[in-house]
């Protein structure tokens, strides 16, 4: 199999393949295809060390690269997960913060890694594609959240 013309690169400290592991794990259409390991000894580590991790994560390919402390995330960058139903986003959302990540505001949560997740009900994406009061309650609902709440949105719109 060929790899992507386009592949997201993520740094990681040290944890790459728990990290792919994870998420492999959790989403659906998600695998790890590769770890490669240091043909030798380098400034930041010994032969052996995992260099770099190929994976998938809900459809999008990823490499994580072992790069060390020197660069942190931010919420410049997320991965969006699109849910169906409340069940979907408590199992994505609870998965991530229970697994040593941190919640935020408005569908936002961290995992332990470092990594900006938006668990985002599609109940919400329609809210707000709706326009007009009912995405301006749907909004001003959803800014109050942490992990969003479909059927309060649903209220919301609903007036």
């Amino acid at each position: 199999m060929a790899a992507a013309k386009n592949t997201i690169c993520i740094w990681y400290d040290k944890e790459a393949e728990a990290a792919a592991n994870f998420y492999a794990g959790l989403f659906p259409d998600s695998v790890v295809t590769g770890v490669h390991r240091a043909p030798s000894d380098y400034p930041m580590g010994k032969a052996g060390d995992v260099l770099t991790v190929e994976f998938t994560v809900a459809g999008i390919p990823c490499i994580g690269l072992n790069g060390g402390p020197a660069f942190t995330h931010s919420e410049a960058f997320s991965f969006q997960i699109a849910t169906d139903d409340q069940a979907e986003t408590d199992r994505y959302w609870n998965a991530i913060v229970e697994n040593g990540g941190k919640e935020s505001a408005c569908g936002w949560c961290k995992d332990r890694w470092g990594i900006n997740w938006q668990i985002t009900p599609r109940a919400l994406t329609d809210a707000l594609a709706a326009g007009g009061a009912e995405a301006k309650r749907a909004f001003e609902a959803m800014m109050t959240m942490s992990k969003i709440d479909i059927a309060a949105i649903e209220a919301a719109r609903r007036g």
